[in-house]
C-alpha cells in the first residue's frame, strides 16, 4: 500500500439502501402490495416471521436519515424506489403520492449536497404482476421500461446516475432456482427464462433512458471472484462454471452479446436457445457498471453442488462475517480488474460494500463500538484504492448499508448498517465505522495511510 492514499478529485463517497429493506410503510399512500410483501407474510419464509411492515421507518423518517447522511459527510446516496408505489398494479395509472415521497427525497438529498444514485429495481416486483407470471413473463421488459419511463421523466431533471437492476443473479438464483427469496420458486427451467427477460428489461430501460433522460445509466451486479482450491483439471472446470454462473451470466451478454458456454452445461435440457435478436437487443452501450462486492469463493469440484458441480471450499484461517462471508479485500481489487480487462476501460462504482457483524446492543458514550467493521472499511478502502493505481477507472463507492435493516430472509438479526437502527423506538445511532468512513471522506481518503482502527 503505497504511503499517502488520496482518490480522484469528484469520487462519489456514499452509502446504499433499498426501498423494501428500510421504507417500511410498503402500503401506505395508495400503494400496492410487493412479492416482498407478499413473501415475508408467508409462514416460514423469513426469520422469525420478521417483514418489512416497519423496518427503519424512512418512509416517515427520510429528512432525519438525509441530515444524518450531511453529518457524515456523504456526497452520494444510493438508494431504490419501489415499483409498485409508483405503479399499485405495476403498469398503468401512477400513483402521485407514492412518485411524491421519491420527489421530495431526491429534493432533500440536493439540499444537502448529496448526489442521488436511483436504482429502479431491487428485487420488489409489484404482487400483481408476479401473479401475471413476474419476469416469466415475455411482456415484463416492457412493463419495466413503462414503469422506467414514468421515474424518468419525473427525476431526470434532478437524479444524474440511474441504475436499472440490482443483482439479478440474487432475484434469479434465490427467487427461482433456489426458492428461498421471493417469489420462492424452485424451477431450474424457469431460472434461464427469469434472467433473460430481466436481461431485456434492463436493455428496454436503457434505450428508454436514451430517448427521455440527459444524464447517466447503467446496471449493477453483485461479483465474487473464484479461486481453484486445487491446481487440477477438476477444480478449474469448476471454478470456470462458477465465474460463468456467477460473474459472467450477466455481463457478457450486455458487453459481449452472448451468454457463456459453461450454461449450458450447468442448466442442461432446461437450457433455452434465445434468439439472436434478443442478444443483440441486450447489448445497449452503457454509462456505468456498478460493482457489489463481499467475498470471494475458493472452489472445488463436488457433484453433489447442484447445479454447478462446485462447492464453496471453507477458509478457517480467515475472519469471517456474522452470515460467514470470508473477509477478503483482495478480492475486492482482482475483481475490478478483472471487469477492466474482460470489458473494457469502463466507469465503474462499487455500489455495495460491507459486513455484518455483531455489535454491542447499547452504545458506550454515545458510540456503538464496531472494530471488526472499521478494519473491514479500512481493507477494502485500501483495496478499492490499489485498483484505482492499477488502472481501473473507479468513480465511487457506496457502503452497505447506510443503516440497519430489514436484511431479506434473514429478518432483523444481521446488521450491516454503519448506523445502528433501535427497532423498538427507531433511535439512530451511528456507530464508530461511521465516524471512521467519515474522516476517510473529509481526507478524500488520505486518512486510510494514518488511521489504524482498534
Amino acid at each position: 500500500m503505497p504511503e499517502a492514499i488520496q482518490f480522484p478529485a469528484g469520487f462519489l463517497w456514499g452509502a446504499a439502501t433499498s426501498a423494501y429493506q428500510i421504507e417500511g410503510a410498503p402500503l401506505a399512500d395508495g400503494a400496492g402490495p410487493s412479492i416482498w410483501h407478499e413473501f415475508a407474510h408467508t409462514p416460514g419464509c423469513t426469520r422469525a416471521g420478521d417483514t418489512g411492515d416497519r423496518a427503519c421507518d424512512h418512509y416517515h423518517r427520510y429528512r432525519e436519515d438525509v441530515a444524518l447522511m450531511g453529518a457524515l459527510g456523504l456526497n452520494a446516496y444510493r438508494f431504490s424506489v419501489s415499483w409498485s408505489r409508483i405503479q399499485p398494479d405495476g403498469r398503468g395509472a401512477v400513483n402521485r403520492r407514492g412518485l411524491g415521497f421519491y420527489d421530495r427525497l431526491v429534493d432533500a438529498l440536493l439540499a444537502q449536497g448529496i448526489q442521488p444514485m436511483l436504482t429502479l429495481y431491487h428485487w420488489d416486483l409489484p404482487a400483481a404482476l408476479d401473479r401475471r407470471g413476474g419476469w416469466l413473463n415475455p411482456d415484463s421488459a416492457a412493463w419495466f421500461a413503462d414503469y422506467a419511463r414514468v421515474l424518468f421523466r419525473a427525476l431526470d431533471d434532478r437524479v444524474q446516475h440511474w441504475v436499472t437492476l440490482n443483482e439479478p443473479w440474487v432475484v434469479v438464483d434465490g427467487g427461482y432456482l433456489q426458492g428461498v427469496l421471493a417469489p420462492g420458486q424452485r424451477n431450474v427451467f424457469a431460472a434461464p427464462v427469469a434472467a433473460h427477460h430481466l436481461l431485456l428489461a434492463h436493455a428496454y430501460a436503457v434505450q428508454t433512458y436514451r430517448a427521455e433522460g440527459r444524464h447517466r445509466i447503467g446496471l449493477v451486479v453483485n461479483l465474487e471472484p473464484k479461486y481453484p482450491a486445487a491446481d487440477t483439471s477438476a477444480d478449474l472446470a469448476a471454478t470456470m462454471r462458477a465465474d460463468a454462473y456467477w460473474n459472467r451470466y450477466y455481463l457478457d451478454p450486455v458487453f459481449l452479446g452472448a451468454y457463456p458456454p459453461e450454461l449450458a452445461e450447468i442448466f442442461d435440457t432446461a437450457w433455452p436457445k434465445f434468439p439472436a435478436a434478443d442478444l443483440e437487443q441486450i447489448r445497449q452501450p452503457l454509462d456505468f457498471l456498478g460493482v457489489n462486492y463481499y467475498s470471494r469463493q475458493v472452489t472445488r469440484h463436488d457433484p453433489a453442488d447442484w447445479p454447478l458441480a462446485a462447492a464453496r471450499v471453507r477458509q478457517p484461517q480467515q475472519v469471517h462475517t456474522a452470515l460467514d462471508w470470508e473477509v477478503y479485500p483482495q478480492g475486492l481489487t482482482d475483481i475490478l480488474q478483472w471487469v477492466t480487462s474482460r470489458y473494457g476501460p469502463l466507469p465503474l462504482y462499487i455500489t455495495e460494500n460491507g459486513a455484518a457483524f455483531y455489535d454491542p446492543p447499547q452504545a458506550s458514550e454515545g458510540v456503538i463500538e464496531d472494530p471488526l467493521r472499521q478494519r473491514y472499511l479500512r481493507d477494502h478502502l485500501r483495496a478499492a484504492y490499489a485498483a484505482i493505481q492499477a488502472g481501473v477507472d473507479l468513480r465511487g463507492y457506496f457502503a452497505w448499508s447506510l443503516l440497519d435493516n430489514f436484511e431479506w430472509a434473514h429478518g432483523y438479526a444481521p446488521r450491516f448498517g454503519l448506523v445502528h437502527v433501535d427497532y423498538a423506538t427507531q433511535q439512530r445511532t451511528p456507530k464508530a465505522s461511521a465516524h471512521f468512513y467519515s474522516r476517510v471522506i473529509a481526507s478524500q481518503g488520505a486518512a486510510l495511510s494514518s488511521i489504524t482502527p482498534p
